[in-house]
C-alpha cells in the first residue's frame, strides 16, 4: 500500500479500509494547521496506476470491506469524473464496497452542481467529513480558512439536496481569548440550519511550527485557557438545537465523550460541569503542553 506522511482519519472511520487517492492539501493555509508539515510538496494526485495496485493489495487484505475512506485533506476537489472513475475501479476491486468517504473542504463542494452531486451520491459517495472548524465570520477570516460562513452554509445544504451525509468537525478554542462566547452564537446560528450526522469537536492546541503561534508572539492573537474552552464548548452543546450526534473524541481532547442530541445534551452538559469543578487549570493545561502531536 502506498501512502504518503502521516496518514490522519477521523475517530469514526476506525473500520473503513484506506485507500491513497492523495496527499497533502490544496489549501494548506489555516493558521493553526501542521497536520500535513511532514510532506516534501503542497498536495498531488496519485497516479490512477498506483491507486489500482493498492486496490488489488485492498483486495487481498480487506476483500470484504464495506467502506471505503480515502485519505488526504481533501480528495474531494478532485473532479467528479475523476472521483467516479476512483469509485468504479474500487468497486471492481471490493465487490461488496457499498459507500466511500473521505475528507472535503467547503470549496471543494463549490464547483460541483447538485446534479454532479448526485451523480457522486449514486455511485456511492457518502458520509463525507469537513473540518469547518466555526460558524464565526472572524474567526474564519484570521485562521485563513478561505471561506466564510454562508458558504459552509450553501455548501452544505448543496450536500443535503443531493442526499449525501456529512459530518462537521467543530474546533474549540478558534476564537481567542474572550471571543468565545459571540462565536459560538455566530457558530449555531449556521450549525442549527444544517444537518451534519455528526458534529465532531476537536480541542485547539498550538504547535510552535504552526502560523498561530507566530501570531502569538507578535500578540496579534492570546488562546483561551484550557476552562474557557471547556466553557465554550458547553455553550456550543447547549445552544445546539438539532438532532446530531455529537462526538468529542481524539487525542486534542483531555475527556472524551459522546452524545445523541437533544436526548443526551444535558448529560453531556454535566460530564462538563464535573470536569470543570474537578480540575484546575494548571492540571488541564499540563495536558496541553505534554501533547507532542494529534
Amino acid at each position: 500500500m502506498n501512502f504518503t506522511g502521516t496518514i490522519w482519519r477521523p475517530p469514526y472511520e476506525a473500520w473503513s479500509a484506506l485507500l491513497q487517492v492523495t496527499a497533502g492539501c490544496t489549501h494548506h493555509k489555516c493558521k493553526f494547521c501542521t497536520l500535513y508539515e511532514d510532506l516534501p510538496f503542497k498536495f498531488r494526485m496519485s497516479p490512477i496506476g498506483e491507486v489500482e495496485n493498492d486496490l488489488k493489495e485492498l483486495s487481498i487484505i480487506s476483500p470484504n470491506a464495506l467502506r471505503l475512506f480515502l485519505t488526504g485533506a481533501n480528495p474531494f476537489v478532485l473532479s467528479t469524473e475523476k472521483l467516479k472513475t476512483i469509485a468504479r475501479l474500487s468497486k471492481q476491486y471490493l465487490p461488496k464496497l457499498t459507500n466511500i468517504g473521505c475528507f472535503a473542504r467547503i470549496t471543494d463542494i463549490t464547483p460541483k452542481s447538485i446534479e454532479e452531486l448526485k451523480e457522486l451520491r449514486a455511485i456511492g459517495y457518502n458520509r463525507l467529513t469537513i473540518g469547518v472548524e466555526t460558524g464565526d465570520d472572524a474567526a474564519l477570516s484570521f485562521m485563513n480558512k478561505g471561506y466564510t460562513s454562508n458558504d459552509i452554509l450553501v455548501q452544505c445544504q448543496k450536500l443535503e439536496k443531493a442526499n449525501i451525509d456529512y459530518n462537521i468537525f467543530y474546533l474549540t478554542g478558534i476564537y481567542g481569548d474572550g471571543k468565545s462566547e459571540i462565536g459560538v452564537e455566530n457558530t449555531v446560528k449556521i450549525f442549527n440550519q444544517l444537518q451534519p450526522k455528526i458534529i465532531g469537536a476537536s480541542m485547539l492546541t498550538v504547535f510552535e511550527t504552526s502560523q498561530l503561534f507566530k501570531e502569538i508572539q507578535l500578540g496579534n492573537w492570546r488562546e483561551e485557557s484550557e476552562v474557557e474552552k471547556l466553557q465554550e464548548l458547553r455553550i456550543l452543546i447547549k445552544k445546539l438545537e438539532i438532532n446530531t450526534h455529537f462526538s468529542v473524541l481524539g487525542a486534542s481532547n483531555a475527556f472524551q465523550f459522546q452524545g445523541k442530541l437533544p436526548s443526551e445534551k444535558q448529560k453531556m452538559l454535566d460530564y462538563i460541569d464535573k470536569i470543570i469543578d474537578k480540575y484546575t487549570e494548571e492540571q488541564l493545561k499540563y495536558y496541553r503542553d505534554n501533547l507532542k502531536s494529534l
